[in-house]
This record gives structure tokens, sequence and C-alpha cells, in this order.
């Protein structure tokens, strides 16, 4: 692997020390979701993008609010809707009258895509139309209109909600799009203890209110730094064989895939796998990813890229537990 820059090692440890500030910043305003938050400043620190499944009322904006308010970001929440048009989110030219010239020109009026933590809310709920002009922001940090580039501001993380159980009147996100988000992250319901702390804390007079700890700039660097963290062959190729043996028609696959999937994953999730991992040993306090950390990473990674087949619906088996099977059957280095 080579030798650590004595840069990265002293980076790595004060972000060791930046992320026990930031959780317990999160803390005063989330109650439990440990693992929830963990897996966002995951995705935070590798680059990628987030998608959020829970029912109504579990606190997902408070969350990525908080999350914004702590990393010192700029934090914009779109509402999706049947009537929500493309340029409802990236913006629209408008005719001004110059008033040097009095000539009207068009200019380009930034829509709330134009910044650092983006909510979309039940982005299942507008058309294919709208959904595809977030999508290919989030993929190519930039907006297009008139002719013309606008680029978005780093860091851009992309946070999308969906409700599970009303999907009357929705437009489910096709495979492809939902090959664009690094994680799909399910949050539950709170444990007895969690909820009785809930509702003490919204139920008084005061509201707590996150403090920033990181400015975009330096959240900007620490992404860098997980780019940099070194990876040996053998964790590598752990998660190129994990990947592979999703798909049932390979020679790799796994009897579970072959059994209960009509589709794996693609090389994006391979990508990802090996980037959650490195972001989690950093987030850690360690230099370089483990094994561990690449099945950490496998449930958010692989949930939302396998597509079950009949087999597996009457089955009553879902993705998760197809993942679950997985990471039994194939042998970690």
């Amino acid at each position: 692997m080579g030798t650590i820059p004595r840069d990265d090692v002293e980076a790595a440890e004060t972000l060791a020390g930046v992320v026990g500030r930031l959780t317990d910043e999160l803390a005063r305003v989330i109650v439990g979701q440990d693992r929830v938050v963990e897996d966002l400043l995951t995705a935070l620190l590798a680059g990628g993008h987030v998608l959020l499944i829970g029912v109504p009322g579990l606190a997902k904006t408070l969350l990525v609010s908080s999350l914004a308010g702590a990393l010192d970001l700029r934090f914009s929440r779109i509402q999706f809707t049947p009537d929500l048009m493309p340029s409802d989110i990236t913006g629209t030219e408008v005719l001004v009258e110059d008033r040097t010239s009095g000539e009207r020109v068009f200019r380009f009026v930034k829509g709330p895509i134009f910044a650092n933590v983006v909510l979309a809310d039940e982005i299942n709920r507008t058309p294919p139309k709208t959904q595809a002009a977030l999508l290919e922001a989030m993929q190519e940090h930039q907006v297009t209109a008139g002719g013309q580039d606008y680029p978005l501001g780093e860091p851009f993380f992309v946070l999308a909600t969906q409700n599970p159980i009303e999907q009357e009147g929705t437009y489910p996100l096709p495979e492809a799009q939902l090959d664009r988000f690094m994680f799909n992250i399910w949050i539950d319901y709170p444990s007895p203890g969690e909820e009785r702390e809930i509702v003490s804390r919204t139920t008084g007079e005061l509201e707590a209110l996150t403090e920033p700890v990181l400015t975009g700039e330096e959240v900007v660097a620490y992404q860098k730094l997980a780019r940099r963290v070194p990876v040996t062959s053998e964790v590598v190729d752990y998660a190129v064989r994990l990947v592979r043996a999703t798909r049932p028609g390979d020679a790799d696959a796994a009897v579970c895939a072959r059994e209960w999937l009509r589709w794996g994953a693609g090389p994006r999730a391979s990508q990802y796998l090996v980037l959650g991992a490195k972001a989690r040993a950093l987030l850690d306090g360690r230099l370089t990813p483990d094994d561990e950390d690449i099945r950490r990473a496998a449930r958010p990674v692989l949930r939302h890229r396998l597509v079950t087949n009949f087999t597996a619906e009457a089955e009553d088996v879902d993705a998760l537990q197809v993942v679950e099977t997985l990471l039994e059957e194939v042998p970690a280095p």
C-alpha cells in the first residue's frame, strides 16, 4: 500500500475528534438513530447521496437539517408533489430590464437545488421528468439552462425520502435512477425509552439547536482525504466478489442469487462498497479499511440494487434478507 503521508495521518487523527463533536451535536437534537447518523456521515465523507426510507414522523427532515446545521452548510428542502416542474428545482430564466441600456435580457434565477445539503422530500410523489432533473444534478453536480452550465456548490449532498406505506399515486424510481444513490437507509421506530425521551424533549419550552462543527471547505478536504485512504487488494477483491455474487447469470453467483434474484448489482456497487469502507475506517480513526468495513457498507449499498424474482416474493424474501444470506455465503479474505 505504500507509506501514508504524515499530513494524512494528522488529518485522520483530527477527523476522529471532529466526528465525536459532530455526533454529540446531533445527539442534542436527535434521540437514538446512531446507526442512521453513522451511515449518513459515511455517505457524506464518501461523497455519495442517500435515499432515506421511513414512515412519517420519524424526524427525517429534522435529522437532515440538523446535520446541515452542525456542518455549517446551506440547507434546502424540496417537497415533491405531482405538479412540481423541473424548473421548480433547478431554477428558471426570467426576462429583466437592464437599467443602464434599457434592453431586456434573460437572467437565470437559481432554484433550491443550489444548496450544499438538499432534502428531496417524498421524491416518488413527482413525475419522472422532475425526478430526472434532480438526479441529473446529483450526477453532474451542475445545472444546464439556456445553453449555459451552472456548477453546484461543494460539498453537494442529496438526501431523498420515501414513505414505504402509501404507494398509491406515486412514481417509483427506476433501477437506473436508484443506482445513483450510494446508500439506501431505512429508519425504524424508536425504542420505548427513546420515544419517552423524544416526547419529553419536544413538549417543553426549550428547543435544542446544533452548533457548527465543520465548514464546507473542511468537509470537501475530508472527502478528498477519504479518496486517498489506501486499501489492500484483498479488501478490493472481497468487494468485487460480493457484488459479482449477486448476479444470477454470473459464474461466480452465490446460491441465494440464483434462487432469489432476477438482476444483481452493477459495478457502481463495487465502487461504493470500497468508498464506504474507506469513509467508515476514517470515521473510526483508522487509516485503512478491512473486510468488516466492506460488510458494514454492504447492506445500505446493495439493498436497493437487487431485483428479486417471483420465487423470492412467494417465499416472502426481500432484498435485505438476500444481502444477509450473501454475506454468509461469500467468504471474507
